[in-house]
């Protein structure tokens, strides 16, 4: 019969109770005198075996672990490169028009100064008129 479970000290603890009370029984019934029963001999031959499996388990413990080999590396295809960009015409600035924009600031000092003098050759209204 297989072992189904890791520690086989339940088992050995379990049998060493059923063998003692063998013991106790023949002891009670029989005297110390009388030799063991079958029973007796089949419990003390199972405590064995699983002492001696117990012993085989705390050995191969002890023994380095067999450890899975890492799996290669499968290598990627490569990429493929892009097309490249079609190239964009460079953009052309526009010519500074009128309206769209702004006066420089020695256009603004022309116009202030032709304001000024337009201003003093202007004919004058008097307050009376």
């Amino acid at each position: 019969m297989t072992v189904r479970i890791a520690s086989l000290s339940k088992q050995i603890k379990k049998n060493g109770a059923r063998l003692h009370l063998a013991m106790m029984s023949r002891a009670h019934s029989h005297g110390t005198a009388g030799g063991a029963s079958e029973e007796e001999q089949a419990l003390r031959a199972e405590r064995q075996r699983l002492k001696q499996a117990q012993a085989g388990r705390r050995a191969d413990a002890l023994l380095p672990k067999v450890k899975p080999e890492k799996a290669p590396k499968v290598a990627k295809a490569p990429k493929v490169p892009k097309a490249p960009k079609p190239e964009k015409e460079p953009k052309v600035k526009a010519a500074k028009s009128g309206k769209t924009a702004k006066p420089s600031r020695a256009e603004k000092v022309e116009k202030k100064a032709a304001n000024v003098e337009a201003a003093k050759k202007a004919d004058r209204k008097s307050a009376k008129t």
